[in-house]
């Protein structure tokens, strides 16, 4: 028992020192990248039937280039069409690169790997494990989703490529997100971010090739890309809730906000402004679910209102802030996209935007969610108490 517990504490010793080294060596690494405001046409999908078939529609129309990031491609019908339609688009002529996430994308398998470069599909996996830190590695993750198409047509948001997705999965249901479809001015910096990590997986770096960068048109939807590589974000999203007047909303599947974002919440809610949080009820991760919990007790106390989305499963990513600003994209309300992973955020103001989103989110609140009240919360499972504890201990990596 003795040599166990010794190996056990070698162990735990050995993988905070990993992720410790890790995390410095990963900082000193990444630096701000700050594009321009641009100008593009839009379309907001949040249904994922209807953004497929708009996606696979526009790979098939492709004349010139793919290039394809996604966090997940699983392994089940809706993805083997998409990895299809990619070898037919590479088979045409067409170049077609595809970069999936190593552990998100885990169900890909050899034969799969193989089929798509024999087809001419250029593939790589994005944020491999890598010694010495292997655990840090492990958990450093590509969350971004990126497609562009012939250098004009750029989709990112929330939806990744699997059943689920579609509402296929029997427990989660029907399956709520955001994923937006620009065209013209914008698509450049999608381009670039794709490119970026494209050129860090694979040496082969394209930044410099014009045919991928047509000249574009503008059009009315105003945005700046935010893209953050496990470093940055958190800043950012506590400046704008610092300075939030009248509304704060935030809907998220995984709401792990730490320490300082809390107090800077309750420091809003304290000073008057209306904090709406809406999270899923069910959860498709161990222990995400309870480790929002602790979060929740304080909010609840100094005001906050928080519902749980009850129609399938809530994996909308979006902030909004007094009606004015919205932060659109890929990274979630947790201390993963805070500290860990690479996401692709954008903040957007536009009136007729955000009250699209808007009324999106309020529609979810108040139709298709459950509020959370403190008599609630104190009925919680007493083994759900017992995992909210353990959760906690780990959250950082959830």
């Amino acid at each position: 028992m003795t040599v166990i517990l010794i190996l056990l504490l070698i162990f735990i010793a050995w993988l905070a020192i990993d992720f410790f080294f890790g995390r410095l060596k990963h900082l000193n690494s990444v630096s701000k990248r700050n594009y321009p405001l641009r100008h593009a046409n839009w379309q907001l999908f949040t249904d994922g039937q209807e953004l497929y078939n708009h996606l696979f529609e526009d790979i098939s129309n492709a004349k010139h280039h793919v290039h394809i990031l996604f966090y997940i491609v699983k392994n089940d019908l809706i993805s083997n069409d998409f990895l299809n339609l990619l070898k037919k688009k590479a088979e045409e002529g067409v170049k077609v690169r595809l970069l999936l996430d190593r552990v998100g994308s885990y169900r890909i398998s050899r034969k799969e790997v193989r089929q798509l470069r024999e087809s001419g599909v250029h593939f790589s996996f994005s944020n491999k494990p890598r010694f010495p830190f292997i655990f840090y590695t492990l958990n450093y993750r590509n969350h971004r989703k990126i497609t562009v198409i012939d250098g004009n047509i750029g989709y990112f948001g929330g939806f990744n490529i699997g059943k689920e997705y579609l509402g296929h999965d029997p427990y989660l249901g029907y399956w709520q997100d955001f994923h937006l479809k620009i065209h013209g001015d914008g698509v450049q910096d999608l381009q670039s971010e794709f490119m970026s990590d494209w050129g860090k997986a694979t040496n082969e770096h394209l930044h410099g090739e014009s045919v991928y960068f047509p000249k574009l048109e503008q059009g009315p939807l105003p945005l700046r890309f935010l893209p953050t590589d496990g470093a940055f974000i958190k800043d950012l999203l506590i400046d704008l809730i610092k300075n939030s007047k009248s509304e704060i909303l935030i809907g998220t599947p995984y709401f792990i906000p730490g320490y300082e974002m809390l107090q800077v919440i309750l420091a809003a809610r304290k000073r008057g402004v209306n904090v709406k949080i809406l999270v899923p009820y069910k959860a498709d991760h161990p222990f995400v679910k309870e480790a929002a919990f602790p979060y929740f007790k304080v909010m609840l106390k100094a005001g906050c209102q928080i519902y749980r989305y009850t129609n399938g499963f809530y994996h909308g990513k979006i902030i909004l802030i007094d009606n004015e600003l919205c932060d659109f994209g890929t990274a979630n309300f947790d201390k993963r996209s805070f500290f860990i992973n690479d996401e692709l955020n954008c903040f957007i103001r536009d009136p007729a935007f955000i009250e699209k989103i808007r009324s999106e989110f309020l529609i979810d609140v108040f139709h298709r969610s459950e509020k959370l009240t403190t008599k609630k919360y104190e009925k919680r499972p007493f083994l759900q108490r017992g995992k909210e504890f353990f959760s906690s201990l780990i959250s950082d990596l959830l």
